[in-house]
């Protein structure tokens, strides 16, 4: 385990013998980097937070070695050591902090990729193209500790590949089998890039050929057993360079042939890691995700996950495309969905591009205002102005109809980002803080050190937890009618669970009116929905080879360039409208309710630690105050661990709808991917139209329902389980009763000392940062000509 330790202070050999000197100046000066992201007072809290954490690893590692050591030679380990050896292990182990990822969602030209480019100060580092698709991919970008521009490309397995190669054959196969004339121009996206992907992969003339004979055929590219390419360099225009035909959308010279990258269509995802930046602090990954998805399954799917793996959702929208469209409120929608079923904590909407505005249009439109304007920055400022009042009042009611009023998304103030990569780069009319970058990077930083402040709190809470109750086994008073104590509080918290079990019940009881009339909803417009998604404005002129498309996904078509279709979720959205501010509701943080869950999970433990702290006064533990010191700090470690269980079953269960549907209407998607021939759209259509009145008519919508009540009923079961086991657990270990359960072990008191000041300097810490914070503050309103703000270093 390495030694951190030496950053904040002398080491034991800082004398002066310079063997010893270098090293440990280089290894401060490395360290020290990792904060170079942050302003002083940012700094200076966040080297604190990491002294503390490292610090608290040191001693946690070396009292695993010594509980290691002492029962090495043992034929048998008992059952709390096994116990503290599993947990120290644990604790050591644990990731310092779980990556930020903030998703910059957004359709076709509408700056994703300029937008990162600006926060990490690197101008052409991702490809940009005005309004074409140029990002093809999903790009993850972050810093690290490597010392050169790192990118991974990630490609499809072989098995993953298969399964597209089959999808694209069987769409590009029924040409012949239409008995009508298909030129050129009546090919629709789908089929377009079937073909491309084809040729690109295998060369022209591939989109005629079997599924067979393709599998047989050689592919133009190399590809690499790992399914990995690796590149690297020494800058990051170097990196780029070689980058650029991977993540760029290809496109076909002027006599037809695709170039540049053959094995594009193989390409799943790319990690970009930069060396550590003096602009985004390590622990922050930037996601470029294209807004509707892939045809490829294994891509989609990723695109999904991808959404809700972040805790922080951008929509970029350019300015221009800002009012209206079915491309900015289908994003819009989604990102919402992803508060619901992902870890999306907090969404904003970034309009882009802000420096586009062409003033004389302006002047004569402008309804706002009594004051002059002048010129074209006083019109591009006050037009931004009006952008974040008007599009923030939508998007917080948009929001408030989906989410729980007491959302935290819909308190902030920073709903809205008006911003200019161009003005940024080269000022014309705007300062660097009015082109809103820095604000933007400023809400990276926060995010980051608010994490890395709840994080090392609890670390540390739960190590000195784990140390007091292994300090304890050497040291114990065991009282008389101690086994009597403990009797009654287990008594006592069997009774508890069984309260926490009514009041989830209860809580999920909540979603049972909503479902119900989100049902009779869908049964009633289901037809009028389909029948939307089933039209097109040309007609059925290329739309049968989208539709069969969508009928070999069963029910879900995304493309490069046009919006997603998903049947299954569009005839279910009557169901969601009804159910999501509830489902918000029950997941989400904040004072108790009866239709919220994890206040109800945080009430439970405070009622057990209550119950603790009278037993202890009550029946003579102050003689003994390890054990209600260890039980107060594990209920709280293991019920903490509840929250990051229960966010990974609220995605399972919010897709059950849809999944239910998806499945139920499977054989139906496929009787009409199998249709040819003449009026084949109509025929697939009328396939499609039938199975839904059948399955509909069968209770497909209540076994929807159904099913997600079902879903619900197993996380209820699966939190009782882990706290009925995990508590039983701790209490056994906290009782003295039965043999073998405890032996003498390595004595642990001077480490249990040190994590006993580690815990006291926790508040310490806090109360540091928010003080130099209110002195900056007080300076900057005092003397903001002498005080002035952090300036990022370019």
């Amino acid at each position: 385990m390495e030694d951190t330790e030496d950053f904040v202070g002398p080491g034991p050999h800082s004398g002066d013998d310079d063997v010893f000197k270098e090293p440990m100046r280089k290894r401060r000066r490395s360290l020290d980097q990792r904060f170079r992201a942050f302003p002083p007072v940012e700094q200076s809290a966040f080297k604190e937070y990491e002294k503390l954490e490292s610090r608290t690893r040191r001693v946690l590692s070396n009292t695993y070695q010594k509980l290691i050591q002492s029962v090495f030679l043992d034929d048998s380990i008992p059952n709390g050591v096994k116990y503290l050896i599993n947990r120290l292990l644990a604790l050591i182990e644990k990731p310092s902090l779980d990556p930020i990822y903030i998703g910059l969602f957004g359709s076709t030209g509408a700056g994703k990729s300029s937008l990162i480019n600006a926060i990490i100060q690197q101008a052409m580092f991702l490809p940009v193209s005005g309004e074409s698709i140029c990002t093809s991919c999903i790009v993850q970008v972050s810093s690290g500790c490597c010392e050169q521009y790192e990118a991974k490309i990630h490609l499809l397995s072989d098995q993953e590949w298969k399964e597209e190669l089959k999808n694209l054959t069987k769409l590009l196969h029924r040409t012949e089998d239409l008995g009508e004339e298909v030129d050129t121009w009546d090919r629709d996206d789908a089929v377009e890039e079937a073909i491309w992907k084809l040729q690109m992969f295998y060369g022209n003339g591939a989109e005629r050929k079997s599924y067979e004979e393709l599998l047989r055929a050689k592919p133009k590219g190399k590809i690499p057993t790992s399914r990995i390419i690796t590149l690297k360099a020494e800058e990051a225009e170097e990196l780029s360079v070689k980058l650029d035909p991977y993540i760029r959308t290809q496109r076909r010279d002027l006599a037809g042939e695709p170039t540049e990258t053959q094995i594009w269509p193989l390409i799943k995802h790319v990690e970009v890691t930069l060396p550590r930046s003096e602009l985004i602090p390590e622990g922050v990954v930037l996601v470029d995700i294209p807004g509707t998805g892939d045809f490829n399954s294994k891509r989609d799917e990723m695109w999904k996950k991808t959404i809700d793996k972040c805790s922080v959702i951008w929509v970029i929208s350019d300015i221009e495309r800002i009012s209206g469209g079915r491309a900015h409120e289908d994003l819009l929608n989604e990102s919402i969905k992803a508060c619901q079923r992902g870890f999306c904590r907090d969404i904003a909407l970034v309009v882009t591009k802000t420096d586009k505005l062409h003033l004389p249009e302006y002047l004569r439109e402008r309804k706002v205002g009594n004051q002059a304007i002048s010129s074209q920055r006083e019109a591009v400022l006050e037009r931004n102005d009006l952008i974040k009042l008007q599009r923030s009042r939508i998007l917080k009611e948009k929001l408030k109809r989906k989410l729980p009023t007491d959302s935290k998304v819909l308190k902030t103030s920073d709903l809205v980002y008006t911003v200019s990569a161009q003005e940024y780069w080269q000022p014309a009319l705007l300062t660097e803080e009015e082109t809103e970058i820095p604000r933007l990077r400023g809400y990276i930083r926060k995010r980051l050190l608010d994490k890395k402040k709840r994080m090392v709190t609890k670390y540390v809470t739960e190590a000195f937890g784990l140390l007091l109750l292994t300090d304890s086994f050497n040291c114990m008073e065991h009282l008389p009618n101690e086994y009597l104590h403990m009797s009654g509080l287990r008594r006592f918290v069997e009774e508890k669970i069984q309260l926490l079990e009514k009041a989830i019940d209860q809580c999920f009881s909540h979603i049972e009116q909503p479902l119900q009339e989100g049902v009779r909803n869908a049964r009633t417009s289901y037809r009028r929905i389909l029948g939307a998604c089933l039209v097109r404005s040309r007609g059925n002129q290329g739309f049968h080879q989208t539709l069969k498309a969508v009928c070999l996904k069963n029910g879900i078509y995304a493309s490069r360039t046009l919006a997603r279709i998903d049947l299954n979720e569009a005839i279910t959205q009557p169901i969601y409208d009804q159910i999501d501010p509830v489902f918000g509701g029950i997941f989400r943080a904040g004072k108790p309710t009866g239709s919220t869950l994890l206040p109800h999970i945080e009430a439970f433990k405070h009622t057990l630690q209550e119950k603790m702290m009278e037993m202890g006064v009550r029946n003579g533990w102050k003689y003994d105050s390890y054990k209600k010191s260890f039980l107060i700090q594990e209920i709280s470690a293991i019920l903490g661990g509840l929250e990051d269980y229960i966010f990974r079953k609220k995605r399972k269960i919010y897709e059950s709808l849809t999944t239910s549907v998806q499945n139920d209407l499977k054989p139906c998607y496929e009787e009409a991917a199998q249709i040819t021939g003449k009026k084949a759209c109509e025929r697939m259509k009328d396939v499609i139209r039938r199975g839904v009145d059948r399955q509909v008519a069968e209770g497909m919508f209540e076994r929807a329902q159904e099913r997600m009540q079902h879903q619900f009923q197993q996380l209820k079961n699966g939190i009782s389980e882990k706290v009925k086991g995990s508590i039983t657990t701790m209490l056994t270990l906290a009782s003295s009763q039965g043999d073998g359960l405890y032996k003498e072990l390595a004595d642990v008191k001077s480490e249990y000392k040190e994590m006993e000041k580690l815990h006291r300097s926790l508040r310490e810490v806090a109360e540091n940062a928010v003080l130099r914070r209110g002195m900056q503050d007080f300076l900057l309103k005092m003397s903001p000509s002498k005080a002035v703000p952090h300036k990022e270093i370019y």
